[in-house]
């Protein structure tokens, strides 16, 4: 295996061709515990009175926080690029949309 500067391993990633298409979701529903933050996606649909959770991703708090780190750095790198990413209300400071928190 190649190791690059700074000694850290790289890791081969393998993705199957059904989870490589990806699944639609518009909103996220975020809980934690002491142990683990859950971070439900779902998908609402007009005129559905429920939104279908699609996939359910479980983190220990110290990958929730890297996850974090790392979209915060692909979206700067995005807006770099592309320009301000803009919330579907026009504001800025709309904190949630698409997301709900919950407790533990």
């Amino acid at each position: 295996m190649n190791q690059p500067a700074g000694g850290s391993k790289q890791i081969q990633v393998q993705l199957d061709e059904k989870v490589g298409q990806g699944i639609y979701a518009n909103l996220a529903l975020i809980s934690h515990s002491g142990a683990e933050f859950v971070v439900d996606f779902t998908r609402m649909l007009p005129g559905m009175p429920k939104a279908t959770v699609q996939s359910r991703i479980i983190l220990t708090p110290q990958h929730a926080k890297g996850l974090l780190k790392a979209l915060e750095d692909n979206i700067k790198k995005f807006e770099e690029k592309f320009g301000e990413i803009k919330s579907a209300t026009g504001k800025q400071d709309e904190k949630n949309f698409g997301f709900q928190t919950g407790g533990g």
